[in-house]
């Protein structure tokens, strides 16, 4: 590729990822924990990728913007149907909560749907990768491997590669 084509395919990228984040901050604005309601939430988010049970009746709405994006929502509905919680949860004070000997679902319910999942047959492991952001701007990816049974091995956070200029 042109290095011409390849500015501009990174600037048009990155200005996606900006626009992104800001229909996303300002969705986040309109919301306000235990006044909001599950309406609220879905008028603004849509619908969620997947929802979790808790305690009490309340649920978690899963919203995920990977692999284009670098984060990934956790809303909490309480039992009487308001917002108790939104919560970003790509970021390095929940991938220290990732230890091994966790399932797979315990890791997609802390940390929402990965950006990519890559099998290693002959490892016998599972990659799965999320992207964020490790301010102010540098691209990561965060890194959890399962082995056979689905139960996590290790964690790793490497930079995010880019192509030359």
């Amino acid at each position: 590729m042109h290095p011409i084509h390849r500015w501009a395919a990174a600037l048009t990228t990155a200005f996606g990822l900006l626009a992104l984040g800001a229909c996303d901050q300002q969705r986040i604005n309109e919301l306000q924990e235990d006044v909001s309601t599950e309406a609220d939430v879905r008028d603004r988010f849509g619908e969620p990728e997947n929802i979790w049970p808790e305690a009490n009746g309340a649920r978690t709405f899963e919203y995920n913007r990977q692999p284009a994006g670098h984060q990934n929502y956790m809303i909490t509905i309480g039992g009487d149907g308001r917002m108790t919680a939104l919560r970003q949860v790509v970021a390095p004070h929940v991938f220290d909560q990732v230890r091994p000997g966790l399932t797979q679902q315990e890791v997609r319910r802390m940390l929402g749907k990965p950006a990519k999942r890559v099998t290693y047959e002959r490892k016998r492991e599972t990659d799965w990768d999320w992207r964020y952001v490790d301010p102010p701007t540098t691209e990561m990816l965060f890194t959890v491997t399962f082995d056979e049974q689905g139960r996590v091995l290790r964690t790793g956070r490497s930079l995010v590669q880019r192509d030359g200029p």
